[in-house]
């Protein structure tokens, strides 16, 4: 099975510009991310899929310093550049994995492929967000190319055109969807933020990767958890955004997400 991993990722996000070339660890956050994604023995191709605006060159110019793969193409169409990328590299299953999420562990993303791999005459699309159970930011999504075929040939609104999947997991009549649930039997998907939108998701990220990077640059879930243990002032530091995703704009729009599954802010 040839799986390609997309990461989505541009310079122009409006609450926080320019938050994939931050610093973290003496590189930018795009290039951390990229590099915990690669330790994972099941991705694949890893395709930065980035637009064709200017200001995203930039993007560019990193991944050809990295010997990273890149596709360019649409700005507000992420579900047509999602498309575009994994066609582009003849991607059997194609993997979305969002760019603002510097934290997430290599381990969880083979756990939710090997998932795919074991079952993928069962399911057409796997994840580990419906319903989410690991800490925001461990976000993983694989499907079968001919099922994101089908959403990029019929998907309408611009929600399920601007999010890239959600046309497939708000179909359930139409496809077969799996999930992954975090081992534990926890939930943490709305009392632990790993990822970026704001200035003090940064901080937090930031002061994780400070912490425990130059100790073990493969830290896990699980060191992470520890040191939030040990350390309870960093949870602290981007808290009041919990829970906030892109769901709080849309519970009027999407059939299969509930309310306590966001916070409005």
């Amino acid at each position: 099975m040839n799986i390609v991993t997309v990461i989505q990722a541009r310079t122009g996000s409006t609450r926080l510009p320019n938050k994939v070339l931050m610093p973290l660890a003496g590189k930018t956050l795009l290039e951390r991310m990229i590099e915990r994604v690669q330790w994972s023995e099941l991705a694949g191709k890893i395709i930065v899929a980035t637009t064709e605006e200017k200001s995203d060159d930039v993007i560019q110019e990193i991944c050809e310093k990295n010997n990273f793969r890149i596709y360019r193409g649409s700005t507000e169409d992420l579900l047509d550049r999602h498309y575009q990328a994994a066609k582009l590299f003849n991607a059997d299953a194609v993997v979305k994995i969002p760019s603002d999420c510097p934290l997430i562990d290599f381990r969880i993303i083979d756990k939710v492929l090997d998932y795919f791999i074991k079952n993928s005459e069962k399911f057409d699309f796997v994840s580990n967000l419906h319903p989410a159970t690991y800490p925001d930011g461990n976000d993983v999504e694989i499907m079968h190319f001919s099922v994101l075929e089908d959403a990029w040939k019929n998907a309408t609104r611009k929600l399920e055109r601007e999010h890239t999947t959600p046309y497939i997991w708000e179909n359930p009549d139409k496809f077969r969807i799996g999930n992954v649930e975090w081992e534990t039997g926890l939930n943490y998907s709305m009392s632990h933020r790993f990822t970026i939108d704001y200035p003090e998701d940064y901080e937090f990220i930031k002061r994780v990767f400070d912490e425990l990077y130059h100790k073990n640059p493969k830290f896990s879930l699980t060191d992470i958890l520890k040191l939030l243990e040990e350390k309870p002032e960093i949870k602290k530091i981007n808290e009041k955004y919990n829970g906030v995703n892109w769901y709080r704009n849309h519970l009027n729009e999407l059939k299969t997400i509930k309310a306590d599954q966001t916070k409005i802010i």
